[in-house]
């Protein structure tokens, strides 16, 4: 399939500095700090570590902070005690986001951090998709639904964590190429929660009732300002684009629940973070960030996701 074609290309290009080898033998055990594994993305990602591992026939201790920082720390404080040799770590939030790496690092554990860095301590190197990229291209793709103009809304991840932040900045950028769209409204979540969409989108549709755009930040968010628009009774067309791809709202999307995500290759981004995980143990070095590209998601193009997520 294509998109295999293109997943694998993508990984490939990141990871051919050198052969995995006898470097793969030495690695036997990881730890996977996880911030919150009821989301599908994360979820995902951890079954793409742990199946990728388990092929390499390497251990890995994961651990779910259920979105708390503090259990974070906690937890990450048990596996330095565990002889882990690499740690892949998901921050739990932007407020102690550097206390795992420092911890880890003070230990002498290479740090893979994923999907979330802190730039006051970042890990040895960080893996995520192009969320500016892609979060402004579906940003334009819902523009050109409205025809280039309108007013928008947008719904935020949780502040001031590394994809709320380059998320908005790629869509900001494509507000910018389109002086007839306004955005007239923004909110923050916590949990970047389908609930969480639907409340703040009832309240901001409310507020703004001439909307016909709306980005949320992430497809569960996505799903609850689709919501949102039924039971707020606008009478416009609201054209809706979300972020990640999640496997339980590829189909809603391929049925024209909303109009556009990106599909994140949540299990190339897993088997690249055990990669570089095996190769920071070895003593090399990787580039800073990794970034592999996400997928414009469509309902014309959803049920190929669906068949075969990346």
């Amino acid at each position: 399939m294509q998109i295999k074609t293109a997943v694998m290309a993508a990984i490939l290009a990141t990871t051919a500095l050198s052969p995995l080898g006898a470097s793969a033998q030495e690695v036997k055990k990881i730890g996977l700090a996880v911030s919150n594994l009821q989301a599908d993305y994360f979820n995902q990602i951890k079954i793409g570590v742990e199946a990728y591992a388990a092929e390499l026939g390497i251990e890995v201790i994961t651990v779910d902070a259920k979105n708390d920082s503090a259990t974070q720390v906690s937890q990450v404080q048990d596996l330095l005690t565990q002889e882990i040799d690499a740690f892949i770590y998901i921050p739990a939030g932007a407020a102690a986001a550097a206390v795992p790496t420092r911890l880890a690092k003070e230990a002498g554990i290479p740090v893979v951090n994923v999907d979330r860095n802190a730039d006051e301590a970042p890990g040895d190197t960080f893996i995520a998709t192009d969320n500016a990229t892609s979060a402004y291209e579906v940003c334009k793709h819902i523009i050109g639904l409205a025809e280039g103009k309108g007013q928008m809304i947008m719904i935020h991840g949780q502040k001031g964590t590394t994809p709320e932040v380059e998320r908005t900045k790629g869509c900001m950028q494509a507000i910018g190429e389109n002086p007839g769209v306004e955005l007239v409204a923004e909110q923050w979540s916590e949990q970047w929660s389908q609930a969480e969409g639907l409340n703040i989108g009832q309240n901001l549709l409310q507020a703004n009732p001439e909307v016909t755009l709306i980005f949320a930040q992430a497809d569960g968010l996505a799903l609850g300002a689709a919501q949102a628009v039924k039971v707020s009774g606008v009478a416009q067309r609201v054209y809706i684009g979300g972020f990640d791809g999640d496997t339980t709202a590829l189909p809603i999307l391929a049925e024209g629940g909303f109009d556009a995500t990106a599909t994140q290759q949540v299990r190339g981004i897993g088997r690249l973070a055990v990669d570089s995980a095996i190769k920071l143990a070895a003593g090399e070095t990787l580039p800073a960030e990794q970034l592999l590209p996400g997928f414009l998601t469509t309902p014309e193009n959803a049920a190929e996701f669906v068949a075969e997520h990346p």
